[in-house]
């Protein structure tokens, strides 16, 4: 062999050995970021041009293809609306030489992978230039304009060795302070060191290597006016347009709101109310409950059955046992059946069965709500159509508005799957605590009332009712807060406002006909009569003799129409000289409410106690729930971070 050919060979086998020398010191050295170059502009407008040189080791480990880099485009603001920025890539390079990509949008950001899904990298060192434009990113405050930047983003899985932030404010710009963050997001660490270049440019320097998930976050300040802040429409337009679902929820609230009114106007408007002249006597053939039922334009409530109960009592048909422990008993006397109204003799018939007397507690639930349901339905029979109009259909249209507003609100939602559960949800739980709610108010209505403090049972019932109630209120707050981060605040306080509407609107489209009108001037006269104090007044009218038989007809009528305390008040002389005569007391009535001295207290006690016990007694067992310098690294605005792919 010539000694040309063995120096041709000496040189290729040393070729090949510094090759597999060079080559596996790359695939030996773990992937990292050794430069990340960030150059950033901002623009009069209020734009933003960054352009990004990221120069990576490659080992085919983790960056096989290229890298990614994700670029946050949705954030959120201090009131937990939605904010979009805008975000547009201009062009992507690897060693200065056009490279392809791909953009995928993720939650609440976009992904940029860079490279061919079909070309690997060999392993070596590779810079990727990244330039795109965004918008939106900048604070607008009282002194002065802001950046607020995450330079590099705290989601890299690898080592960045060294970060350099360039920021190019607009010609005239002054930077009146500055701040820098590194580490973790919210980590307010200090290693980095700022300067000017040439041209003036405040730099951001990192003086130590930056661990996977750490990153550098810069704000820049200067003086106001250089840079055009958004006008006030513009950000309300922006606000509606980021958050869509709060737009529609407005939109559906006005329609809800137009419809309402215009039906309102149309058949909800009360006829106008006539002469109210003091009556003596109640309209014929109107029962006490008739008469609630009537003067509250068909809305039912346990207080109605309770007014029922106790006119029967004074008709003589049942007495009423009350027990210390707020149980009541009533006990058929079998008499006065024939003095019974319709309804009354169908709660009879639910109640007693042929039974003599029944307890209100739970054991009897399924006996006293038939018996009150039978009672709204003889009710309801009588008044509907003819003495008011409940207007359900127009109710209903309002509710499918409504359907439609929320359905279309929940579909929009940035986390659909929990919009759909909180919205289910609260359906279901919100039913509940209003039902609670309304126990609670009850309870310390029973309370307040004149001689419901005398009872300790009153105050540690009302207390128990409102200490078992908080968990299931503070519930209901947390489904609210959940179903605004699924929909977005806006949105959310939108669909509460519907909501009321809907229950606003549920008793205002109630109207009463022109012969429910002329019936209730009727009813408000006898009213007038039942809860007027002026002697003088009443003595002008010549008013029936106040007796004791007199007190005790027409209590079930001044129960009916809550005036039980005024009535009461007129008799206190009357009833009180009649218990010293000869010991006077209702012979319907036992309990320790009575007293003649405190005829209202009595009176009120009856009017809260009793319907508490019809309420409680008439609900199943189980059917309700038991069970400068404040920033951080990670802020502002900018960040994401990458990986390889």
């Amino acid at each position: 062999m010539s000694s040309r050919k063995m120096l041709a060979l000496v040189a290729v086998l040393l070729s090949l050995l510094v090759c597999s020398f060079v080559q596996p010191s790359f695939a030996n050295r773990s992937e990292r970021i050794l430069d990340f170059q960030s150059w950033i502009q901002v623009h009069r407008d209020g734009s933003m041009s960054v352009t990004e040189n990221i120069k990576v080791i490659c080992a085919q480990q983790q960056i096989k293809r290229g890298i990614y880099r994700d670029f946050p485009t949705k954030y959120k603001d201090r009131y937990g609306n939605a904010v979009k920025v805008g975000f547009e890539v201009v062009s992507v390079l690897r060693d200065t030489n056009s490279e392809p990509y791909h953009i995928k949008d993720l939650s609440n950001s976009k992904r940029v992978y860079i490279g061919h899904k079909n070309v690997f990298l060999k392993p070596g060192i590779y810079t990727y230039t990244i330039s795109y434009k965004t918008s939106r990113q900048l604070g607008f405050f009282e002194d002065f304009d802001e950046l607020y930047w995450n330079v590099t983003g705290n989601g890299w899985n690898f080592v960045i060795e060294k970060v350099e932030a360039v920021v190019e404010l607009p010609q005239w710009a002054e930077v009146l302070q500055s701040a820098g963050y590194t580490g973790r997001y919210g980590s307010k660490g200090k290693d980095y060191s700022t300067g000017f270049d040439e041209q003036g440019n405040i730099t951001f320097t990192t003086t130590r290597s930056l661990m996977p998930k750490e990153g550098l976050t810069i704000a820049v300040a200067w003086p106001k006016g250089i840079v055009v802040e958004p006008t006030t429409m513009e950000k309300l337009g922006y606000m509606w347009k980021d958050n869509q679902s709060a737009a529609v929820a407005a939109f559906g609230f006005l329609i809800l709101t137009f419809f309402y009114v215009l039906t309102w106007f149309k058949v909800g408007k009360d006829p106008e109310e006539g002469a109210i002249i003091p009556l003596f006597l109640p309209p014929k053939w109107v029962s006490p409950a008739l008469a609630r039922l009537i003067m509250r334009v068909g809305s039912s409530d346990d207080k109605l059955f309770a007014v029922a109960v106790v006119n029967m009592a004074v008709k003589g048909f049942l007495t009423i046992k009350e027990e210390d422990d707020n149980v009541f008993t009533l006990k058929r006397t079998g008499a006065g059946e024939e003095r019974l109204s319709g309804g009354e003799s169908k709660i009879a018939r639910k109640l007693f069965g042929s039974k003599n007397k029944i307890k209100l507690k739970k054991t009897n639930h399924s006996k006293i709500g038939g018996a009150k349901e039978e009672l709204q339905k003889c009710l309801m029979k009588a008044a509907r159509n003819k003495y008011f109009d409940l207007n359900s259909g127009c109710f209903v249209m309002g509710l499918v508005i409504t359907g439609l507003t929320l359905a279309v609100v929940i579909l929009g939602a940035a986390n659909l799957g929990l919009a759909v559960f909180m919205t289910v949800w609260l359906s279901i739980w919100t039913f509940g605590c209003f039902a609670l709610g309304a126990t609670v108010i009850s309870a310390w209505r029973g309370f307040a009332a004149p001689g419901g403090g005398i009872k300790a049972v009153n105050t540690a019932g009302a207390m128990g009712i409102t200490l078992f109630a908080l968990p299931f209120f503070a519930g209901e707050l947390f489904g609210l807060w959940a179903f605004s981060s699924a929909v977005s605040p806006l949105a959310a306080v939108t669909i509460v406002v519907i909501i009321s509407i809907n229950a606003l609107f549920y008793h205002l489209l109630k109207a009463p006909t022109l012969a429910g009108r002329k019936l209730m001037d009727e009813i408000g006269g006898f009213k007038l009569y039942l809860s007027v104090a002026e002697k003088e007044r009443l003595n002008i009218l010549n008013p029936p003799e106040r007796t004791p038989e007199l007190f005790e007809k027409y209590l079930p009528y001044a129960l009916a129409l809550d005036v039980e305390n005024e009535w009461s008040e007129q008799f206190a002389e009357v009833l009180a000289a009649a218990s010293k005569d000869g010991g006077y007391r209702p012979t319907w009535y036992t309990g320790n409410t009575w007293r003649s001295w405190n005829m209202a207290g009595f009176a009120s006690s009856l009017g809260t106690s009793l319907p508490g016990a019809i309420s409680s007694s008439s609900t199943a067992p189980g059917s309700s729930s038991g069970s400068g310098g404040g920033g951080s690294s990670g802020g502002g605005g900018g960040g994401g971070g990458g990986g390889g792919w």
